[in-house]
């Protein structure tokens, strides 16, 4: 395998076009793709999944890491130019959707770091499968939009703090490692983009109903100026209802991005009684 050039770069865009649909935009700074590449440093000794590693610019460094290493590529152009620039992964290209693959069949059930320039359009949805399956991935890292970096690692009290931030905050050390600028992208994106580590933390049991968990948050922070006491009237419609002195904790008075995650755990044990004594 011949190290990627600048000269080879761009020569590879006449043979893999950049597709909008996709959400590509490809990296042309290799000081910056190797930087990616040694985010994974940090989990040791682990196999390495890249999603959507395009014409290989961060692949160029982390197939020459001593630790079995695959990629997963939906782009029929990549996957060609891959499998002929990149011999010695052979059998290690899948061409296919991450978002549809069974993970556990990867590495034949071992877990692995997962890293990538991920599309911006899918990010999220990437980061919530990797939530589906957190206890194969230990250690998650890669390029994403500057904005859901920023929310990723946001902590209570800031206007950036959402659903991202419990759900993967729950599960997942979130470091923000660098920023990364638009000009150093084939085609250049109209906004930011950021390096990130998230690395499971020693939570094993949230101490809640995680479905429950899950949907408590994501409602509460779909109405986020509102208090607690009007978002959360929405789990409760229909035949199923919450008593009066429910609605009259003081934890109710709050906004969701007042709340710590510990405290969005003790809020679904609330709503979890409540839940239940409605079905007795």
């Amino acid at each position: 395998m011949e190290n990627l050039s600048l000269i080879r770069i761009f020569a590879a865009m006449k043979q893999v076009r950049p597709k909008k649909n996709l959400g590509q935009h490809f990296l042309t700074d290799l000081n910056i793709a190797k930087a990616i590449a040694d985010t994974v440093d940090a989990c040791p000794d682990l196999p390495v999944l890249e999603v959507g590693p395009g014409m290989g610019v961060m692949t160029q460094y982390l197939v020459e890491k001593p630790r079995p290493f695959k990629v997963v590529e939906i782009d029929r152009e990549s996957v060609a130019y891959l499998q002929e620039h990149f011999p010695r992964l052979c059998n290690n290209i899948i061409g296919g959707d991450f978002l549809r693959m069974d993970l556990r069949e990867v590495f034949d059930g071992q877990q692995f770091v997962l890293t990538g320039n991920y599309p911006y359009d899918i990010s999220s949805q990437i980061f919530f499968k990797m939530l589906d399956n957190k206890d194969l991935i230990p250690c998650c890292t890669g390029m994403i939009q500057h904005e859901v970096a920023l929310r990723m690692a946001s902590q209570p009290g800031n206007k950036q703090y959402g659903i991202l931030s419990v759900l993967i905050q729950a599960w997942y050390h979130v470091e923000y490692l660098f920023t990364v600028e638009p000009g150093v992208f084939n085609p250049p994106p109209k906004v930011q983009s950021a390096v990130i580590r998230m690395t499971r933390n020693e939570v094993t049991d949230l101490g809640c109903d995680e479905k429950l968990f899950r949907r408590v948050v994501k409602t509460s922070f779909n109405q986020r100026r509102k208090m607690l006491r009007v978002s959360l009237r929405q789990l409760f419609n229909g035949e199923q209802t919450a008593s009066p002195h429910f609605f009259e904790d003081p934890m109710m008075t709050r906004r969701p991005e007042q709340l710590t995650i510990q405290e969005f755990v003790e809020l679904t044990n609330k709503v979890e009684k409540e839940l239940l004594s409605d079905t007795i």
